[in-house]
């Protein structure tokens, strides 16, 4: 870190979630005026490449068989799990007990059979027959 940037940091202090700023600005990291400024499309690529790791890590971590379905399966697992976060997907018990059997349709049919797919509605769709098939739709 140089002078600049420790200066900055002492002044404006470092926040890692949201707050209102003195004059009631969104406001996050080193004094970001998010409602202002917003941010660039690298941070919010950089933002997504880092919770879609998280997500990545969080199922590696409690499934040990993840990591010997395809890419496609793999890929809609981080996306639902992006989505709704990991305590909600563990949450998913039927879905995860067709998964560990590889009952494909008895996965699909557990995930359009939630209140998760009437919110999201073709995602889920689209996550759905990805499992279910093993391909990108």
């Amino acid at each position: 870190m140089n002078e600049l940037e420790s200066m900055l940091i002492r002044h404006e202090g470092i926040r890692y979630h949201l707050y209102k700023d003195t004059v009631g600005k969104l406001t996050i990291g080193v004094g970001r005026n998010i409602e202002d400024r917003g941010i660039s499309h690298d941070e919010a690529l950089y933002m997504l490449n880092t919770d879609i790791g998280i997500a990545k890590r969080e199922l590696q971590a409690h499934f040990e068989w993840y990591n010997n379905l395809n890419n496609p399966r793999r890929c809609a697992m981080i996306d639902m799990c992006f989505n709704i976060g990991i305590n909600s997907f563990m949450t998913f018990k039927k879905m995860i007990a067709a998964i560990e059997n590889g009952s494909w349709s008895e996965v699909k049919k557990q995930m359009l059979d939630s209140s998760w797919a009437k919110q999201v509605g073709d995602r889920a769709t689209e996550l759905a027959d990805i499992m279910e098939s093993g391909t990108f739709v």
